[in-house]
């Protein structure tokens, strides 16, 4: 294919040489303007020299350019390299192909058949049974999402949130304050305390000590719930259940370990208006270590 092509193009570069150098007989004088001369022959002159604006010098110019930048390869000639695409070997396919009868796998041996697990060291104690075990992973343990006072201050004062209602951990959600992965709740941090200058009501899943004493001190109250993976999910992704058709979940008790750290069990749906704390409930907040 390169070879044709190669001598196509000589073929009529060969053709366009004799074009351009066949002489050139012009009726009308082209340098001069005196009216003796009438008629001019040349061969072996350029063709710039021929009209005093250049035109045809220009065309042959461009011709020449258009031959320096074509390549020997177009589009009908595209192919990979040599040795870009291999065929996949075929085993078991007779001795003239080098790969049959036994395909490459010799003479009898474990590894002549078939496979075994992975891992598998000829019996031999495994790699992941000769290194020692490290640390060990708590199946009690709790992930909160934290999120800070001065954040929450920051989309009040943007009219994302309403503070006059009661803020949960779904309004945090959909006002963008927490992420997707919120995981077993959420924990209001002391961040930026010093921006909450009115009363607000939330409902969350622990607090520290800082945020709390903030949020009084303005007026307002915290109050940490107590949700389930089910119920957590009903609280933000209530649509989720009609979807499917199925009814809320019953809000769930805490277990005897978590008592002490939560004030009151979750409400569903969503609510609205916060729960006054009772003087008992006072009291003990005030007791317990926070």
């Amino acid at each position: 294919m390169l070879r044709r092509r190669i001598t196509l193009i000589l073929s009529s570069s060969l053709q366009n040489v004799q074009i351009y150098n066949k002489p050139i007989k012009i009726s009308q004088p082209i340098f001069t303007s005196s009216p003796k001369i009438q008629s001019l022959e040349f061969s072996q002159h350029p063709i710039s020299s021929i009209a005093p604006n250049g035109s045809l010098g220009r065309q042959f110019q461009h011709y020449q350019g258009m031959r320096k930048a074509y390549s020997l390869l177009s589009l009908n000639d595209l192919q990979d390299n040599k040795g870009a695409r291999k065929q996949k070997t075929r085993k078991g396919r007779g001795i003239g192909s080098g790969k049959g009868k036994t395909a490459g796998r010799g003479h009898k041996g474990q590894k002549a058949r078939g496979t075994h697990k992975f891992g598998f060291e000829g019996g031999q104690t495994p790699l992941r049974r000769r290194l020692p075990k490290r640390g060990f992973k708590n199946p009690f343990s709790l992930e909160f999402q934290p999120v800070g006072l001065g954040k929450i201050a920051k989309l009040i004062n943007a009219g994302k949130i309403d503070s006059s209602e009661l803020i949960t951990m779904k309004t945090l959600k959909d006002s963008a304050a927490i992420g997707k992965q919120i995981g077993d709740g959420v924990r209001l941090m002391g961040r930026g305390a010093e921006h909450i200058q009115w009363p607000i009501h939330l409902e969350v899943s622990r607090v520290t000590v800082r945020a709390k004493a903030a949020v009084e001190a303005a007026g307002g109250s915290v109050r940490r719930v107590h949700y389930n993976k089910l119920g957590l999910r009903a609280l933000l992704k209530p649509e989720w259940f009609e979807k499917k058709g199925r009814l809320l979940p019953r809000p769930a008790r805490p277990p005897p370990k978590l008592k002490e750290k939560v004030d009151s069990i979750g409400r569903l749906p969503a609510p609205t208006k916060p729960i006054p704390f009772a003087a008992e409930e006072t009291e003990a907040m005030s007791a317990a270590p926070a």
